[in-house]
């Protein structure tokens, strides 16, 4: 960057992380007519944080709350839209299962909020799902409930789209610019202090992923890395883990609760673990590198439920998942810092919602509040904790 650029540093609002929550952020505030830059420590996109994969499972029937749903619902729409502004391919249907013992939360939720909003769906038991799905081999006790409209979001193309079409309606984005403090100004806007530079804004978007605790001293505890490993295994017969044969899944079984993806652009079936190995870690320093105890989790679980997806190892990935305390989202603005907006505590089920999710940190950065349902998310549940 030639330091000779002149530089516009007063803004409107200001973005910390610019990937599939940031990205969705900047494109919802420059299409609103704001003055917008998002800041980027690494490249757009990256594979360094939690926004990246290759494919992310969306899905209808939400089992982890029916709250979620009418934003989920918001997400489609936003998803379709992007696809259509851009040709690009960000979200692909292919159906989901989720699947468990009958009491188990997994089917339990996902049916109950298929049943409380009237969304298509299908009760299947274990034989069933065989029969229709032959890649798959769960407990004869599971029963699964399949959801046609199901399937994956692309994060990489997702997040390029967005900032593309950001970019497009006037925001200004700049990667490799590491954002090290911010400030509150005198006149209650912000000061945004990077290695490159210094600019101020009326508000400040926080949508760092991982890093959004060492950015607000009130996601101390409440936003917490975790790191988390993927797998990718090449199937004994490709054709039955291919998208049109086989649904993105979230199963419950003895061993934890697992998910996965079909085939796409790696030979592979995709799976993981949610929580994987429980591991904590800073972001700034944990070990990136897959290691054979991380592939033995995930090998010994689709050996037992997927065996004809239990082949060769294809590609072995890190990430981070971001927990808040109940695993629900952290969508609010500072207690003490109003003009301060923030999206965090994903807790490694909130790529799907990203395309809504810009929409709603848009709406708090710029009017304090929001019109979707996002009581449930707010910074002072945790107050007595």
């Amino acid at each position: 960057m030639d330091g000779s650029d002149e530089r516009n540093e007063r803004y409107d609002a200001i973005v910390i992380g610019v990937g599939g929550m940031g990205s969705a952020t900047c494109f919802h505030l420059a299409r609103r007519g704001v003055d917008v830059l998002g800041l980027e420590r690494f490249d757009v996109p990256h594979a360094k944080g939690s926004s990246h994969g290759i494919t992310r499972i969306i899905r209808r029937a939400y089992y982890e709350h029916p709250s979620y749903i009418p934003l989920v619902e918001r997400a489609y729409e936003l998803w379709d839209d992007l696809a259509d502004r851009t040709g690009r391919e960000v979200i692909h249907r292919t159906g989901s299962i989720d699947a468990g013992p009958e009491d188990n939360i997994v089917f339990e939720g996902s049916l109950e909020s298929c049943e409380r909003y009237d969304i298509p769906h299908e009760v299947l038991t274990s034989r069933e799902v065989t029969e229709r799905f032959p890649g798959y081999r769960l407990p004869e006790d599971h029963m699964a409930v399949y959801q046609p409209d199901g399937g994956f979001v692309v994060p990489e193309q997702a997040i390029i789209a967005h900032a593309e079409e950001a970019q497009a309606a006037g925001a200004e984005i700049r990667a490799r610019e590491r954002v090290t403090d911010w400030t509150e100004t005198a006149d209650g806007g912000v000061r945004v202090e990077t290695d490159e530079g210094t600019y101020e804004a009326e508000s400040l978007v926080l949508a760092a992923g991982a890093w959004n605790h060492k950015f607000a001293d009130a996601l101390e505890g409440l936003a917490v890395p975790e790191r988390q490993v993927l797998a990718w295994f090449q199937p004994e017969t490709p054709a039955r883990f291919e998208p049109d044969r086989f649904p993105v899944w979230n199963l419950s079984v003895p061993e934890g609760r697992f998910y996965g993806l079909p085939i796409y652009d790696v030979p592979g079936m995709k799976l993981g673990r949610y929580h994987h190995r429980d591991e904590q870690v800073d972001p700034d320093d944990y070990e990136t590198e897959p290691h054979p105890a991380d592939e033995r989790v995930l090998r010994e679980f689709a050996e037992r439920y997927f065996p004809e997806g239990a082949g060769p190892t294809m590609r072995l990935a890190t990430c981070m998942f971001t927990n808040s305390p109940d695993e629900h989202f952290i969508l609010d603005t500072l207690p003490e810092h109003p003009q301060v907006a923030v999206g965090a505590g994903f807790s490694g089920h909130g790529f799907k919602f990203a395309s809504a999710i810009g929409e709603v940190l848009a709406d708090l950065a710029l009017e304090g509040e929001s019109d979707h349902p996002i009581e449930m998310f707010s910074l002072d549940r945790f107050d007595d904790e």
